[in-house]
């Protein structure tokens, strides 16, 4: 299992963790399927909508937030393909409250941040029987090999 990232979205995945911090940031993964392998084309972050005392290790994107993503994705020919959000100071790999919120096929890119600087970036898609999260190779990709 991979998803493809072009560089220059995955330079902005970590921007947004770094920028958020000590809170967590989130965003949305737009791209396409082909052959069942996920390519991320576009990134969109979202505000973080938790309640601002828990910013700092949960997130929270609503659903009038996911449906314009839809429509804005719909509309250029992509799709949602997985999401990203940040763990400030803690490790790159899905939490418990990730496994509880997280939704089946899609990949899930966690940055961990730690001093302001993003520190490792991971993914992970979660089982369709919910019970864990899966670990995703990442393959950046560069726009000139893209076409």
């Amino acid at each position: 299992m991979a998803v493809k990232i072009e560089k220059s979205h995955f330079d902005l995945i970590e921007a947004y963790g770094e920028e958020a911090y000590p809170d967590e940031c989130c965003g949305f993964l737009l791209g396409k399927v082909s052959d069942g392998e996920k390519e991320v084309l576009a990134t969109m972050p979202a505000f973080n909508a938790h309640a601002a005392n828990e910013k700092y290790h949960r997130f929270l994107i609503t659903s009038e937030a996911y449906l314009q993503c839809e429509k804005f994705a719909k509309e250029r020919g992509m799709d949602i393909v997985g999401f990203y959000h940040s763990h400030p100071n803690a490790e790159a790999r899905p939490s418990t409250y990730d496994v509880e919120h997280g939704w089946p096929w899609y990949s899930y890119v966690i940055i961990s941040v730690k001093n302001n600087k993003s520190a490792d970036v991971t993914s992970w898609v979660l089982e369709n029987d919910r019970s864990q999260f899966k670990p995703e190779n990442i393959i950046i990709t560069n726009k000139e090999e893209n076409g």
